[in-house]
């Protein structure tokens, strides 16, 4: 396994159309910057994953999800309800604005988003400056790592970074919500 990598190097594989694999709050995940429609691909296709599923993008903070989330789709208490679960592992089903690649949507009108209290999540978020495309590091219908000893090898062996640290130790993946109507999507 390649050593592991700091956030700034991390930043730097992203901006360079790279993906990272990085802790997050329950398993290890893959990143990519979210816009770059070559390094999705190339992500998706590490994990043999179609692009129909769509992908989580988590931030450090909401701001960073502007220009992404339509917010006036929904009525306050629905925003409130969203918001008031961040930062944490909540991962929520919000309408996506128009502008929104499909690469990140998938077959959906929303985009899956979470604000992370991940302290590795934040930091790469902020040195990055904006919102990461955040799925788990493992090949499709592969269990999920939940420690970096964990980690596919031949995936590794394909990444640009791996990053530093723990995941937030949470026994199972974030759940995910629709913001709309509160319902679980995923538990």
């Amino acid at each position: 396994m390649s050593a592991p990598a700091t956030v700034d190097a991390a930043t730097r594989a992203l901006r360079r159309a790279g993906v990272i694999a990085y802790p997050t709050e329950a398993v290890w995940g893959l990143g990519c910057d979210p816009d770059d429609e070559a390094a999705v691909l190339r992500l998706l296709a590490l994990k043999g994953r179609e692009v129909d599923k769509g992908l989580i993008l988590v931030a450090a903070e909401a701001a960073q999800f502007d220009g992404w989330l339509d917010w006036r789709a929904l009525d306050p208490a629905q925003v409130a309800r969203v918001q008031d679960t961040w930062p944490g592992p909540h991962t929520w089903i919000v309408p996506a604005l128009a502008r929104v690649p499909r690469w990140i949507t998938g077959r959906h009108a929303g985009v899956a988003v979470r604000v992370s209290a991940h302290p590795q999540v934040v930091a790469l978020c902020r040195a990055f400056g904006g919102p990461l495309v955040s799925t788990s590091a493992n090949r499709a219908g592969a269990p999920p790592a939940y420690r970096r000893g964990e980690l596919d090898a031949a995936l590794l062996a394909q990444v640009d970074a791996v990053c530093e640290g723990e995941t937030g130790g949470l026994a199972s993946p974030t759940a995910i919500r629709d913001a709309r109507t509160g319902e679980a999507l995923r538990l």
